[in-house]
């Protein structure tokens, strides 16, 4: 493939990838958005693959690494559970940053292309904050995979000095970096190159550490951010325009995306970084260590029946739908009540889940309709009008202690007001607190009835009395 023929498919490849973006934002463009992508991103390989900086003699060699990389793709693709769907992303990530360190090494080491003057300080310098980049994105998701899998507590892990054991780290970074592009030999930078990327593997480790679990969805956008600037970084180091750009665009959709869930959540970014709240989790007590309150339990046949007698219902789902697999009952069950003329609607926190978007995908996935899914602006306002509001495995989204509560973790944090409707159910397994280990007022409220048990089975009963 001629050098003209590859540039045509790079532009025709990254207009695709800008139609893909446009696409994913909104739920009912998604698959085309998707379908964008995937072709977009099959054009792109096969350019590169085929196009002049590949000689011949490694095409086998690229083509048995894709083969064994695409059928581990396709393997969790096939199956990895929706509910298992955050800590992929979250690994996959990793896999990003471990490219642009392993690209940044060889490159350096590559005694191919020798460069001289100001061309060969600029090639070293990308090298640097391409493996810096990478390093922190490498470690970080890694450690964002175990607490999202539970293999790591939630709880944040806040180092004495923290604040200046970063500071110290990145001194050493910028102290080395003079070093690095000042070497004469790659024996000589080889080992300020070394030290630098202990340090941002370290540092990666000590930011999710520090960060808590409330703010993990912030967190995977973060990584899906970094993951963009290594790509990017690493296209400066191969020059490839194409890897640049569609670094760039992932690098910044996914900073957009940060910021937006930290306005959601009324954080500040670096806030976050710095040390986010969160706990394991635990029992859900008052702060003197006395029980919060009573709580008042309803069976699946009287949530039935309230639903029964409803005109207007509002479901809130949460990560407990996600690991009961219940969308599809939730679907039915909405099925069901609008054809009996009661109006559902669903109410989505920008921070369900684990992940962004998490219980957009699996809604979709149940094929509940895309315009009775409401975004937490959108629906907050009808509340008050509502009669039953559905919380099915939610907890820290419907905190009324986010507004109550000046001393609370979550204090600022718009959250949906569920406590306003006539009567609000609240679906949980037990008391437990919910994954910022923060106490939970809603419960105790006069109008709030708690439905206890595994979301599938009080469902599917539920959707048993609904038809009965």
């Amino acid at each position: 493939m001629s050098a003209s023929l590859a540039t045509v498919s790079y532009i025709g490849a990254t207009i695709l990838f800008i139609l893909s973006l446009g696409g994913l934002s909104n739920p009912e463009t998604s698959r085309r958005g998707n379908y964008f992508g995937m072709i977009g991103m099959a054009l792109a390989v096969f350019a590169t693959v085929f196009g002049p900086q590949v000689t011949w003699g490694g095409v086998p060699w690229i083509i048995i690494a894709m083969t064994i990389g695409g059928s581990v793709g396709l393997y969790a693709a096939r199956k990895v559970q929706m509910t298992q769907m955050p800590e992929l992303v979250a690994l996959m990530h990793s896999l990003v940053g471990l490219a642009a360190c392993l690209v940044g090494f060889a490159s350096y080491i590559d005694t191919a292309t020798v460069l001289t003057g100001a061309e060969k300080s600029i090639h070293e310098l990308e090298i640097y904050i391409g493996i810096l980049i990478g390093a922190v994105t490498f470690s970080g998701s890694l450690i964002a995979f175990g607490k999202l899998s539970g293999k790591i507590g939630g709880k944040p892990l806040l180092l004495p000095a923290r604040h200046w054991l970063n500071l110290a780290g990145l001194i050493i970074v910028f102290w080395v970096g003079g070093s690095f592009v000042n070497a004469e030999t790659i024996s000589g930078g080889f080992f300020p190159l070394i030290v630098m990327t202990i340090i941002a593997l370290a540092f990666g480790v000590h930011m999710v550490m520090a960060i808590g679990g409330a703010d993990m969805p912030v967190v995977v956008s973060m990584l899906n951010s970094y993951s963009g600037w290594a790509a990017a970084a690493t296209g400066f180091m191969l020059s490839n325009d194409l890897l640049i750009v569609t670094g760039a665009l992932v690098g910044s959709s996914g900073a957009i995306l940060s910021y937006i869930m930290c306005r959601a959540m009324n954080r500040n970014f670096i806030s976050v970084i710095a040390g986010g709240f969160g706990t394991a989790g635990g029992t859900v007590v008052a702060s003197d260590g006395q029980p919060a309150g009573e709580v008042t339990a309803i069976s699946a046949q009287e949530t039935a029946e309230l639903l029964k007698d409803s005109k207007s219902v509002i479901i809130v789902p949460g990560y407990g739908m996600a690991v009961a697999q219940a969308q599809h009952t939730v679907y039915e069950i909405t099925k069901h009540l609008r054809e009996k003329g009661v109006t559902v609607r669903f109410g989505i926190h920008p921070v369900a889940g684990r992940m962004p978007g998490h219980m957009n995908v699996l809604l979709a996935e149940a094929k509940v309709p895309y315009d009775i899914v409401m975004e937490m602006d959108e629906i907050n306002d009808d509340f008050p009008s509502t009669d039953v509001t559905m919380v099915i495995g939610a907890n820290d989204i419907v905190n009324p202690a986010a507004q109550e509560d000046p001393n609370s973790p979550i204090a600022g944090m718009p959250v949906l007001e569920v406590w306003k409707a006539k009567t609000s159910i609240v679906m949980k397994r037990s008391m437990a607190s919910g994954y910022a280990g923060v106490d939970n007022p809603l419960f105790y409220k006069e109008n709030n009835r708690m439905l206890f048990g595994d979301a599938k089975k009080m469902l599917d009963e539920v959707l048993t009395a609904l038809k009965a």
